[in-house]
């Protein structure tokens, strides 16, 4: 079994970095779409009505997770080649990758309104009144969240559970992204997909914090300075997980992350965290280039994890 696993995983990893997201029917769309269906019957303005929401969707995929795992493991070959499509469909680091380039590649060449339109496929950041360093700053900070939810996160549940814990990983995900915000319409009803994704995040974004530190090298970041300001830093982001990460890549970079944050009419005050310069299109592509790195550390890891436990 943790052969299967592991190959599997390491195959999964292998292909989102060579093919990118499926181009037809992805796997996470159509869930989405599922969601939305039944958000529209079960939508109450309570908490109860959001439980209900979320443990039918996520225990559903995990359902279909474990009866694909049940027949694969007939073979390690038939194991690996489930777990690999499984990885590949939930992993979005080739995708994370792209946009973050694209955004590198707007900001080196000056088109600030081109950039200001791309952010939104990264983040749901205001991004109308940003200059340069502002949304150099809010790529940096989606590139270092979404690789811990989008590419560490699910290679973690991947490894302990296999393609049940891939599967009910990114629907958790894809819950939290669509219902799990403060608006008027979710504070109430989107608090259990928020709590379960935030539950879920909690080792896979310090893991993502640490091999930041041990990936900063490579990319020529510092990996005390990753080290220094996650353990300094973190706790004081609003977030229990995304402050993890985002505290370590400015450390790594060397950079200056957080302040002033606008979603929609939401204003937030976000700490300080860092004690470089502010970031600039450089530290854009170098972000990119050390989620990339991590995202195949990562794979490794979650391979040997599979192997250990067998």
């Amino acid at each position: 079994m943790g052969a299967g696993r592991a190959v599997g995983l390491l195959l999964g990893v292998a292909a989102d970095a060579a093919l990118g997201d499926p181009r037809r029917g992805h796997p996470v769309a159509a869930f989405g779409s599922l969601a939305q269906a039944a958000e529209r019957r079960l939508h109450r303005d309570r908490r109860a009505a959001g439980v209900l929401h979320t443990g039918l969707l996520v225990g559903g995929t995990a359902a279909l997770g474990v009866l694909v795992e049940r027949t694969a493991r007939r073979s390690p070959a038939l194991e690996a080649a489930a777990t690999a499509l499984t990885t590949w469909a939930v992993l979005g680091g080739s995708s994370l990758a792209d946009e973050g380039a694209a955004m590198g590649r707007l900001l080196d060449s000056g088109d600030l309104d081109g950039a200001r339109e791309r952010l939104g496929h990264l983040c749901g950041r205001e991004a109308a009144h940003l200059d340069t360093q502002g949304l150099a700053r809010a790529t940096v900070e989606s590139v270092a969240e979404n690789t811990s939810d989008a590419v560490v996160a699910p290679l973690v549940w991947g490894a302990i559970a296999g393609v049940p814990g891939l599967l009910a990983y990114r629907a958790a995900n894809t819950l939290d992204a669509m219902v799990g915000h403060r608006s008027p319409r979710y504070v109430r009803f989107g608090w259990s997909a928020a709590r379960l994704d935030d539950l879920l995040n909690l080792a896979p974004s310090r893991l993502a914090a640490v091999l930041t530190a041990a990936c900063a090298p490579v990319v020529g970041g510092s990996a005390a300075g990753a080290w220094r300001t996650w353990r300094q830093d973190a706790a004081a982001h609003p977030s229990p997980n995304a402050g993890q990460v985002e505290a370590a890549f400015a450390g790594a970079l060397q950079i200056r992350l957080g302040g002033r944050t606008v979603y929609g009419s939401v204003v937030e005050q976000r700490p300080i965290m860092g004690e470089g310069r502010t970031a600039d299109a450089g530290d854009v592509t170098r972000s990119v280039e050390l989620s990339r790195v991590i995202g195949s550390a990562t794979g490794l890891v979650a391979a040997a994890v599979a192997l250990l436990r067998r």
